[in-house]
């Protein structure tokens, strides 16, 4: 039976392990943790990320909300301009979006994707 609602709770969720491709990686080692909770046609995507500390490139195609659950991350655009985000901050990325994520705290985020 298919459910039209449901909590975003990672209980009985298979985690996926990963990491930023070794050429993005600026510095550290970080590891991620992805809890994907919902796939639709169409591409949209909803779960949960998490990342140890660590700094990589990013380049966005996609569009993303995200809610930072716990942590410290600075997301640092190709302009140098700077935005630290923790705990309750939400925010989007949108197509285009260029720079650098680099997790201070380990970093643990709710996250909505559209392709």
């Amino acid at each position: 039976m298919t459910t039209h609602l449901f909590d975003l709770s990672i209980d009985n969720i298979v985690v996926e392990d990963g990491a930023p491709p070794p050429e993005r990686i600026i510095s550290g080692d970080p590891k991620f943790k992805t809890w994907n909770m919902e796939e639709q046609p169409g591409g949209l995507y909803a779960g949960v990320w998490e990342s140890t500390p660590g700094k990589w490139r990013i380049e966005y195609d996609e569009w993303e909300y995200c809610r930072i659950l716990s942590g410290v991350s600075v997301i640092t655009g190709e302009d140098g301009e700077e935005r630290r985000v923790g705990p309750g901050d939400s925010f989007i990325i949108r197509p285009g979006f260029k720079g650098a994520w680099e997790v201070i705290e380990t970093t643990r985020k709710e996250y909505v994707v559209r392709l």
